[in-house]
């Protein structure tokens, strides 16, 4: 109950508690969090575009990387770093130098993990309202 500050009339106020548990979904809970923590690296635009740098020349070395993107090394570094930690790409050292790629078998089991639990009618493709995306077999 509350008492207003001026009067003496009581009030009742019906409090309403959410729960704020996530229904569940058919995604495995480990490929959720894995995606959740892919999204969210890709939702930065340097580690997005590192991606399509490295999907489009399939390997470079991180001055590559620095000069694409106008950015420092450290800088470059450290969102390499991050992106290793996840597992989108790997690294492979020749000398002093490493040279990065991405880890297509590791996205690809993330993607199609995804597609596979959103499916919903049976078909191999997802409708939004702009676009359609298709799993080609």
């Amino acid at each position: 109950m509350i008492t207003p500050i001026s009067g003496t009339e009581k009030t009742e106020v019906s409090q309403v508690v959410r729960d704020r548990t996530p229904m569940e979904t058919d995604i495995d809970e480990q490929l959720e969090k894995d995606l959740v923590q892919t999204f969210k690296l890709l939702a930065d635009e340097t580690r997005l575009r590192i991606l399509m740098y490295l999907h489009k020349a399939g390997e470079l070395h991180v001055s590559a990387l620095c000069d694409r993107l106008k950015q420092s090394q450290p800088a470059v570094s450290h969102h390499l770093a991050l992106m290793r930690v996840a597992g989108l790409i790997e690294a492979r050292r020749d000398g002093k130098h490493n040279f990065y790629s991405i880890r297509k078998m590791h996205a690809y089991r993330l993607i199609s993990e995804f597609f596979s639990a959103m499916k919903q009618d049976g078909s191999n493709s997802l409708q939004f309202e702009d676009f359609t995306l298709t799993r080609e077999l």
